[in-house]
């Protein structure tokens, strides 16, 4: 499936964002927890406050993330949209590829009858 038609740059930000296993703990945990400051999410994670701020600005260029202002808090909760629209373009890849494989399979099976 052509990646321009499911928003190659918002797959493209998405894989990018998510290539970092600590943005897809983060993401994880904002899962878990439905809406999480930077300090909350940082106390389980082997990494400063700061790192976390700078990991969740990444997810939030990748539209992973909303960021809402409370009082002097700014909490963070997971977007789907975004990940939607890659699972959709990795699904059609699936299919595709499923399609590809099921075409080899019955010209193997159709040469193996006539070689018979």
């Amino acid at each position: 499936m052509d990646r321009r038609a499911m928003g190659a740059d918002v797959v493209d930000g998405v894989l990018a964002a998510l290539a970092d296993p600590t943005r897809r703990h983060l993401l994880d945990l904002l899962s878990e927890h439905g809406q999480a400051t930077a300090t909350t999410l940082a106390v389980g994670l082997p990494v400063s406050r700061q790192a976390v701020v700078k990991h969740l600005a990444v997810l939030d260029a990748a539209g992973l993330v909303d960021s809402t202002k409370v009082g002097r808090e700014v909490r963070y909760s997971v977007r789907s949209a975004a990940l939607d629209a890659t699972a959709r373009w990795m699904a059609a890849l699936a299919a595709e590829w499923d399609r590809r494989l099921a075409r080899i399979k019955r010209i193997a099976e159709a040469a193996e009858r006539d070689s018979r």
